[in-house]
């Protein structure tokens, strides 16, 4: 135990008061915190590169790839907002699909024809994939309406594939973004373990079984969209590169792309790639030209190091997994919603010094938090309200490696006072975006 120390004079503080409730849900720290940049003491001598040596090879290339290209806006489905030419396709569409195959067709329990709005939702996906050519999507659509039959594809939800191993690690939904499009994510890292590869892709009926897994989890991400105009119709793709096995997944992965493509049109609204290595960002750099500016527009590459500001961006930090510092942990389902987080940023140089005020005795706060990439000092004290009390170390000191995940713990105090979390950035020069939260419960006996 040590006495409190002096207020520190060069940092940023964030403020929390009062937590009477069961659960108290940190504001926004954007309305009280005051951005402190710190200045080095020391004058900076070494030399310094000139401007057009600044940025790498590398880096210019990720800048062409993610900066020159606009971002993706995703089709309302109203049909009011077509353009005429669209509508006359949309019912010549129609108008074809029942010469050829009759009312009975349907997609996803949704009937094809009839009037259905939501019919015209996935008949439109499949005429802007052919940019409205109605012969061109009236065979894609018959050619995946026959894949489905024949695959089995409206009963695979039912089925145990026996890839257990495999949930949660290399392919599944998880949460929301932040516009309420569920989130798939891929990562195929752990194929670099041979005999992982030989247990899963060993044989052709291997393959196809995998491939029958993948369809599935796809298949549960669609079962989450609304199929309505104005509603949530798309999801998202995160795929992980880190550690990928190029050579060994080539054949995986050209039959994923394929089947997706061919079946699935128009139900991603961005791919997000993250742990990006350098040679992925040469190769979209050459490939680029020939992708039409609607499929660029749904690419976001991230480089190593960059995961959790680039998925912060779009997803909130208590609906990122840990493992891409994220707050939500597979455990945490059971809990029911997650718990709303605070988002602030850690600038290079800087001390965020978050304090957790009106804490009473007996009360027990747990807390959550992450910062982006962290590589700096983080420790948790608690500081009591009484004169000659002593501050209590709740976490010492310590450095935070890169790819430590979020910290989680709860501390129950005998006397009121303040729980304060620190994170010491001084020694880098990098902005962090960083997320917490926390919840205050009260002792039995002061309910």
């Amino acid at each position: 135990m040590m006495e409190a120390p002096s207020p520190l004079s060069m940092q940023q503080a964030i403020h929390h008061q009062d937590p009477t409730c069961v659960m108290m849900e940190a504001p926004s720290p954007l309305s009280m915190q005051q951005a402190i940049h710190h200045q080095d003491p020391t004058p900076d001598t070494s030399p310094k590169p000139s401007p057009a040596l600044k940025k790498s090879f590398v880096t210019s290339l990720m800048e062409a790839a993610t900066l020159r290209t606009p971002s993706f806006k995703e089709d309302t489905y109203f049909i009011s907002s077509l353009k005429p030419s669209e509508k006359k396709a949309l019912q010549e569409l129609k108008d074809k699909l029942m010469a050829s195959q009759g009312p009975d067709n349907s997609m996803w329990g949704i009937p094809l024809l009839g009037g259905d709005e939501r019919a015209d939702v996935i008949l439109l996906k499949f005429l802007r994939a052919r940019d409205f050519r109605v012969a061109d999507s009236l065979h894609m659509l018959l050619k995946c309406l026959s894949w489905r039959k024949d695959f089995e594809a409206d009963n695979i939800l039912d089925e145990d594939l026996g890839f257990k191993e495999l949930e949660g690690v290399v392919a599944y939904m998880h949460s929301y973004d932040r516009e309420g499009h569920p989130v798939c994510y891929n990562a195929y890292g752990v194929f670099k373990d041979k005999e992982m590869y030989e247990r899963i892709f060993g044989d052709d009926d291997k393959l196809k079984k995998f491939l029958r897994w993948r369809v599935q989890v796809l298949e549960r991400g669609i079962q989450l969209l609304h199929f309505k105009p104005g509603g949530v119709n798309s999801i998202i793709q995160v795929t992980d590169l880190k550690d990928m096995p190029k050579r060994e997944l080539r054949v995986a992965s050209n039959h994923i792309l394929s089947l997706f493509q061919d079946n699935y049109p128009e139900m991603v609204a961005r791919k997000i790639f993250i742990n990006v290595p350098w040679y992925f960002s040469v190769l979209y750099s050459m490939f680029s030209p020939f992708l039409t500016q609607r499929t660029k527009s749904k690419f976001v590459i991230s480089k190593e190091g960059n995961v959790a500001e680039t998925l912060y961006k779009f997803i909130r930090p208590e609906n990122v997994p840990v493992q891409y510092g994220g707050l939500s942990r597979p455990d945490d389902v059971h809990g029911g919603p997650p718990k709303p987080a605070s988002e602030f940023t850690v600038k290079g140089g800087e001390k965020v010094n978050i304090q957790i005020e009106g804490i009473e005795a007996g009360a027990t706060i747990a807390w959550d938090l992450v910062v982006g990439g962290w590589e700096l000092d983080y420790s948790a004290e608690f500081v009591p309200n009484g004169e000659g009390s002593y501050t209590i170390a709740v976490e010492k000191t310590r450095s935070i490696a890169a790819n430590e995940e979020a910290i989680r713990n709860s501390f129950t105090s005998r006397e009121a006072g303040k729980m304060v979390l620190l994170v010491d950035n001084t020694a880098s020069r990098k902005r962090k975006v960083a997320a917490y939260r926390y919840t205050v419960r009260k002792s039995a006996s002061s309910m």
